[in-house]
């Protein structure tokens, strides 16, 4: 059964700031999650355009998380069921990412995101339907609340306190019960999960596995995108760019995969000693 569910992610900085800190925490996360046998691969990462989305950024990439499969699926399947196959299109404000599973041939699941100057009030930017607005299910998450599960443990768990954090550079923060409420700037990630994995005796299970994970990762990654705020502010999408091109050669090393070329650009200069040092410092951080 196909299932929809919206995260709502409300986060304390501008429109222009979130497109950075997206960018540097995705780098940083790759980086600290990918090692020899699992982690992330980038097969493209390269400009598009077209007629849906207009100009934007497209990458594909694929994830080994073998580690991070439950028993019960591992006991079912071997334990590489869980390498994704993920494209994306990001045309900042909007995105779309399809992620699929060459085990579960028919599984999918897709998140559709719009970025709004709000804070998470508005109640259909995904101009769906009333089918689909009667199927969805929405969940506003906050990125203060300490609370964990299994899952936040599979993801990984930073130990940002944010009732007690303030930003150096910025001064933003402590974020206290309500913060959403009284933040400026502010905006809000809405992130339209859909998901479907038609296979008898395990399908629900599967799909309930899965936005269970995702959700999971969309907390802690939003929580490193303001916990990390005073590393990446004042940083411009340009010099993010940058880095993240060395950074996916740096990955498909790690992981001994063949290197990356993202455009015309000779690799080689791209992964220097002096490239591999600076992506190194943010990483370390």
């Amino acid at each position: 059964m196909v299932q929809f569910k919206e995260f709502r992610i409300v986060m304390p900085m501008s429109l222009e700031e979130y497109q950075v800190s997206q960018m540097y925490m995705v780098m940083k996360m790759q980086q600290q999650s990918t090692n020899g046998a699992e982690g992330v691969e980038v097969l493209e990462n390269r400009p598009f355009q077209d007629d849906i989305f207009g100009r934007g950024q497209y990458t594909s990439k694929v994830y080994r998380l073998q580690s991070k499969a439950p028993a019960w699926l591992t006991s079912i399947a071997p334990t590489d069921a869980l390498v994704m196959q993920e494209e994306a299109w990001n045309a900042y404000p909007r995105c779309k990412t399809v992620i699929k599973c060459p085990y579960f041939t028919k599984f999918s699941l897709t998140i559709e995101t719009v970025h709004r100057a709000d804070n998470g009030t508005s109640e259909n930017v995904h101009g769906l339907n009333e089918d689909q607005l009667a199927a969805r299910q929405v969940e506003i998450i906050d990125i203060a609340s300490a609370e964990k599960d299994y899952w936040s443990y599979v993801i990984g768990s930073s130990n940002f306190d944010f009732s007690k954090f303030k930003s150096a550079k910025t001064g933003r923060g402590p974020l206290l019960d309500g913060w959403q409420e009284n933040c400026s700037p502010v905006m809000t990630a809405y992130k339209l999960v859909t998901i479907d994995a038609p296979y008898w005796g395990f399908g629900y299970r599967l799909e309930q596995a899965m936005l269970a994970g995702e959700r999971a990762l969309f907390v802690e990654s939003h929580r490193n995108c303001f916990g990390w705020i005073d590393e990446w502010f004042g940083m411009t999408v340009q010099q993010i760019r940058k880095l993240e091109q060395q950074g996916d050669c740096l990955l498909n090393e790690k992981i001994s995969r063949p290197i990356l070329l993202t455009d015309a650009t000779d690799c080689e200069q791209s992964c220097s000693h002096n490239s591999e040092r600076q992506v190194t410092q943010v990483i370390h951080t």
